[in-house]
């Protein structure tokens, strides 16, 4: 879980670090996807069918949810989910995804997505991700909705028995990295937008996990 945030603070650093001395990482991530001749992002448009994924989140905490309830129903099962780790599950899906991204941020940020902005087509100035004054007016780029989402996977994945952690941590990092790239290639989110939506979730989980589950507790147990 550390490599994984540390690996996003380090992308977001250094993006924003070299897009402030010299060529711009989102503008330039974001050409890669962009066709010209077509005026248009994609030449894989299958990639954009991956927006679909947010169920997965959602079925997941439901889950969590049900077996926690039955663990109060009929306590003698063993495979019954805690209440301790529903609320992880619940907590860290409203406060990242719902909250810090699509509540606070999509709304209040007003950075233009790549397809609204001039350099692609648009008719709206490009602004990096640390300025809030876009002219996007609402449900704008930063941070990445889909991308947060993805990211809180890494909360069920911190669940699993010791042995698998490592692979289900792995598993979710791969899963946000590929809907990550679906959401740049139909230029919906700048680079910046997907880093910062992904590690706004996994910081969250983190804080989560170590004050629901110190070290002195076996997460095991839940």
């Amino acid at each position: 879980m550390r490599i994984f945030a540390f690996a996003l603070i380090g992308m977001a650093a250094l993006a924003t670090a070299i897009s402030l001395v010299g060529p711009n990482i989102d503008l330039r991530v974001a050409d890669l996807f962009y066709d010209p001749a077509a005026r248009s992002f994609s030449a894989y448009p299958w990639l954009g069918l991956l927006r679909e994924h947010g169920y997965v989140s959602i079925v997941t905490c439901i889950a969590f949810l049900g077996a926690a309830a039955a663990a109060r129903l009929w306590p003698q099962q063993r495979l019954a989910a805690s209440p301790r780790a529903a609320f992880f599950l619940l907590s860290t899906l409203v406060l990242g995804p719902g909250l810090a991204v699509n509540v606070a941020l999509k709304d209040h940020w007003h950075r233009p997505r790549p397809v609204q902005v001039v350099q692609f087509g648009g008719d709206k100035a490009f602004v990096n991700w640390w300025n809030p004054t876009g002219a996007c007016e609402r449900n704008c780029s930063f941070a990445g909705g889909e991308v947060s989402s993805a990211a809180w996977m890494t909360a069920p994945a911190l669940l699993a028995p010791p042995l698998w952690r490592a692979a289900a941590l792995s598993a979710a990092a791969l899963f946000t990295a590929t809907i990550g790239l679906s959401r740049m290639s139909v230029g919906a989110h700048f680079f910046t937008d997907v880093v910062f939506g992904a590690l706004i979730s996994v910081l969250i989980v983190w804080g989560m996990f170590a004050l629901l589950f110190p070290l002195r507790r076996d997460p095991r147990q839940d």
